[in-house]
């Protein structure tokens, strides 16, 4: 006997429509599975087995063969073993299909549990654009798949819930839980609720602890009201990582658009948490230094996102810099240049959104404390400008920012005036954006082409020629002048002013200037 479940893969960001055929025929007793499985999807016949004898079903000693096609695409993960299961069942005659065309997606333990799998927002999307109105899923993603409008969507703890559904009305249970039961149901399954930690998941600090260091302050309020990336240069201890901690609570939070494309690739990613629904605030991911080429940029087996996909419309904060593989950091120009990261294999090629925000801190030095005024540098001579010569010349360019912070004396630290909290550096950030966004056609400022940077800044004649002084001077590129008329851009729009000063210019170009950050022999 024949039976035909529907079921979807993820591909990339998107879900692809998988048809799930199962055939129980006379035979010796073995499963098969066609289709292009990978190693996971294989193991699915011994999950299958064990799931359905212990949910009170006969697993069939016949031929059973399992196609999923479309035969051409590679498919894997575990999110097809309870439509292969129920296949097993509705073709062997245990289980009546009612013609209630449920669509069904999870993994199988081998108690019959059903557990949550990751991408189900992608997956349940294109369920419903395929014409399909109900599906079942597991109970930990229900919250995720219910933001998908249009669809029935039943949670299910396990084997026997999903038999029921494709048994009709009969079968199924009277009372249907709700969004709350979810949350507290799904508690069982926090083992796949994995991933790595967003660090924006703990309260953020306050920038009334970040004592001393106005011009990193200032810096960085610049840079998060444009969307510039910032590179902050230091000495161990003068509170580079404690202000990038600062972030999350001065980010406004995402609008419609962006709370969906972010919320997908945390899906795909395997990171939304039982009972999560559209996420709000603007990811902030914190990898370490050992982070490989993968991980940072996206690729695997799978070709799964990477850390500036995940961090898509928020910030990446690497801190050491100059701890990165070289090749790993050579790997982001492109999406910081292009908003966009491609992932091209053998077997195809990937397009991850990359919209992020680059904020950076590094030392001086291997001991860090090159240039300092109160303690010596223990580095050999030579060393500190080989360990600044880490970051590539290509990539410092296409940092808008570089602020240098030195040590925090002991009399500002205890003995100064309060600073500023975060709630009012907030207000002018997202002001400032506001303002951006609505002159730019939703755009930042740092995303603004070279030539719309001119023609927004709407330059007078003596600041342009001021302009072309400080570049000369400077030695700047063309990618340096443009960066440095969208951050006087910004620093007029925080202003709340049309027209970009002489000021604004200078104060960019101070911003920029990387003698003090970034030549240890000028430092000195």
């Amino acid at each position: 006997m024949l039976a035909t479940l529907i079921t979807a893969v993820v591909d990339g960001l998107e879900g692809a429509l998988v048809r799930v055929e199962v055939d129980v025929a006379p035979g010796l007793p073995v499963c098969q599975i066609v289709g292009l499985p990978d190693a996971a999807l294989s193991e699915a016949r011994e999950r299958v087995r064990g799931a359905i004898r212990n949910s009170g079903f006969l697993y069939p000693q016949q031929r059973i063969t399992v196609n999923l096609a479309p035969a051409g695409r590679r498919k894997h993960g575990a999110a097809y073993d309870v439509a292969i299961a129920v296949g097993i069942l509705v073709a062997s005659g245990q289980v009546a299909a009612s013609g209630g065309d449920w669509a069904l997606l999870g993994e199988l333990s081998l108690s019959g549990a059903v557990h949550p799998v990751a991408g189900v927002l992608p997956m349940v999307h294109t369920l419903a654009r395929a014409g399909a109105r109900r599906v079942g899923v597991p109970a930990a993603n229900a919250a995720e798949a219910a933001l998908v409008d249009g669809l029935e969507i039943e949670p299910l703890l396990g084997l026997d819930d999903a038999a029921r559904l494709v048994a009709g009305p009969r079968g199924r249970r009277a009372a249907k839980a709700t969004r709350a039961a979810f949350v507290a149901v799904s508690g069982t399954f926090d083992e796949r609720a994995a991933g790595a930690a967003l660090v924006g998941s703990d309260p953020p600090v306050d920038l009334a602890d970040v004592r001393g260091q106005a011009a990193a302050r200032w810096g960085l309020e610049v840079a998060l009201a444009g969307g510039h990336s910032l590179l902050l240069v230091g000495p161990p201890g003068a509170g580079k990582t404690l202000l990038a901690r600062t972030i999350p609570g001065l980010l406004p939070p995402l609008d419609e658009r962006e709370a969906l494309e972010v919320t997908v690739i945390a899906s795909v990613a395997g990171l939304l948490g039982p009972g999560d629904g559209l996420r709000r605030a603007r990811p902030f991911r914190a990898p370490h230094h050992t982070a490989s080429y993968p991980a940072l940029v996206g690729g695997g087996p799978r070709l799964a996102p990477g850390e500036v996909s995940l961090a898509h419309t928020g910030v990446l904060f690497l801190d050491e810099l100059a701890e990165f593989d070289r090749d790993v950091l050579e790997a982001l120009r492109q999406p910081l240049e292009e908003g966009s990261v491609v992932i091209a294999r053998a077997q195809g090629s990937l397009r991850f959104p990359a919209q992020v925000q680059l904020v950076a801190a590094m030392n001086p030095c291997r001991c860090g404390y090159h240039g300092d005024p109160e303690r010596a540098c223990t580095c050999p001579p030579g060393e500190p400008e080989r360990y600044v010569r880490r970051i590539s010349g290509p990539l410092l360019d296409r940092l808008d920012l570089r602020v240098e912070m030195p040590r925090v004396r002991p009399a500002d630290l205890l003995l100064g005036p309060d600073p500023e909290p975060s709630a009012a550096a907030a207000v002018r950030i997202a002001s400032a954006r506001e303002r951006a966004q609505s002159r730019n056609g939703g755009r930042l400022n740092a995303r603004l082409a070279g030539r719309e940077a001119v023609e927004l800044c709407r330059l007078a004649p003596s600041a342009r020629e001021l302009l072309a002084v400080v570049a000369a001077r400077r030695s700047l590129s063309a990618r340096g002048v443009h960066r440095i008329l969208r951050v006087a851009r910004t620093i007029a729009d925080l202003a709340d002013r049309e027209a970009v000063l002489e000021a604004d210019l200078l104060a960019a170009a101070d911003l920029r200037d990387p003698a003090a950050a970034l030549r240890p022999e000028l430092a000195a």
